[in-house]
């Protein structure tokens, strides 16, 4: 690959994960602070992820893969998501918020899969070439939350009470413009099935369904579903509720989630030779209950570590789950339904499961909402914490363990 085009890719990437971590992090304490919003609320704004991550198939199957090169509908993509997230910026009810959160997120989620489209047709060897451009969008997630914090501490509790927090939108917007212009600049992506028939059983993955058939499968992909209603509580909780206890610079705290992401994932190889994928996605599941009891029972003050740690867990959390469940579904799949299984995955934990997690902890911080506004967050986190235990206990329980092909651990 010519140092031009990595240049180009990684600077793709950096702005594609800047552009979500600039605003999705702090998402909760503004529409909180900004904008009085309630917990349903919040959940709903959150669950446009999740409806953007069911369109998005619709979009890539039908128009990208088809008709356009993929760096060209990246760049419109993000010029119109440019327009969207200044008027997010500007808005100042829930009910004028919202329609340009859900309509950003239906053409945002489609980016992430154009992004990794455009990379893959760029590379001759994708498995070894891959991550090192991919590393620069987590780093752009990463500078994100330190300017948010660091630069200009908008999520100072004097800055949250004067509104400032609506600042990230702007800065993103201004990312998002710059990257749909530099996206014509890439080097050409043409589409993939020009011409050819595209079914809706293509689209949404279906040819994978079979894969169901399998006791171990469908535990694991059942467990997925499941996993992702806790999952869905840090997200939507984590930034307002570290503002809230009074933890100092928290978007920027957060961001050792990132950093652990990384360095986990570096570890996942190891962790897969050695103890097996049953043992490794069991070990995500027990991080997920601990990091929540961390944050049921730690506090800002002398016992700010148990925060800390529980932002740490980041990394075995997501990676030892997720990645290590991508790994494990392309294993059973096979080289030919590779693709559909993976759109399965995909669709059924960051669409069906993560819709019900977003509701269900929308939900629950209504339910513990004190008088003067603030949280009983210890009741929180405890809800999130047992239901990830209790998917642990059923996995382990009904989870045969197995050994996945020798080539599949090699090339992690």
């Amino acid at each position: 690959m010519k140092n031009l085009v990595r240049f180009q890719l990684s600077t793709m990437m950096f702005l594609e994960f800047f552009i979500w971590g600039g605003w999705f992090v702090t998402l909760g304490t503004f529409l909180g602070n900004n904008l009085d919003a309630t917990g349903g609320q919040t959940a709903m704004a959150f669950s446009t992820q999740s409806w953007g991550a069911i369109i998005a198939p619709f979009i890539i199957g039908l128009i990208a893969d088809r008709f356009f090169n993929a760096e060209r509908i990246l760049g419109i993509l993000h010029l119109v998501g440019a327009g969207l997230l200044y008027m997010m910026y500007q808005s100042d009810d829930f009910a004028t918020f919202y329609p340009f959160v859900l309509g950003y997120m239906i053409i945002y989620m489609p980016t992430l899969a154009l992004v990794n489209s455009i990379s893959f047709y760029q590379m001759n060897d994708p498995e070894k070439q891959f991550s090192g451009i991919r590393v620069f969008g987590t780093l752009g997630w990463i500078i994100a939350g330190l300017v948010i914090s660091l630069v200009f501490a908008w999520d100072a509790p004097e800055a949250l009470a004067a509104g400032m927090l609506r600042y990230t939108f702007l800065m993103v917007a201004i990312a998002s413009a710059v990257l749909g212009l530099f996206s014509f600049t890439l080097p050409k992506t043409p589409p993939s099935s020009k011409g050819e028939k595209v079914t809706l059983r293509d689209i949404l993955g279906l040819e994978a369904l079979a894969l169901l058939k399998g006791r171990n499968f469908l535990m694991f992909f059942l467990s997925s579903v499941l996993i992702c209603i806790p999952l869905a509580f840090y997200y939507q909780n984590a930034n307002p509720f570290l503002a809230e206890v009074g933890m100092a610079d928290p978007t920027a705290m957060m961001t050792i989630g990132q950093v652990s992401e990384v360095l986990f994932l570096l570890l996942l190889p190891f962790f897969f030779k050695k103890f097996g994928f049953k043992v490794t996605l069991l070990a995500g599941m027990l991080a997920w209950a601990l990091r929540y009891l961390l944050f049921a029972y730690g506090n800002a003050g002398e016992l700010v570590y148990m925060l800390v740690l529980g932002i740490a867990l980041h990394g075995i959390c997501y990676d030892f789950f997720f990645v290590a469940g991508q790994i494990y579904t392309d294993s059973k799949a096979g080289p030919k339904i590779k693709s559909a299984a993976q759109g399965l995955i995909t669709l059924a934990t960051y669409g069906v499961g993560m819709l019900i997690g977003f509701w269900v902890a929308g939900q629950i911080s209504d339910m513990y909402l004190n008088p003067d506004g603030s949280h009983d967050w210890e009741s929180i986190w405890i809800v999130p914490a047992i239901f990830a235990f209790v998917v642990m206990i059923l996995f382990a329980i009904f989870f045969k363990n197995e050994k996945l092909d020798k080539k599949v651990v090699e090339n992690i």
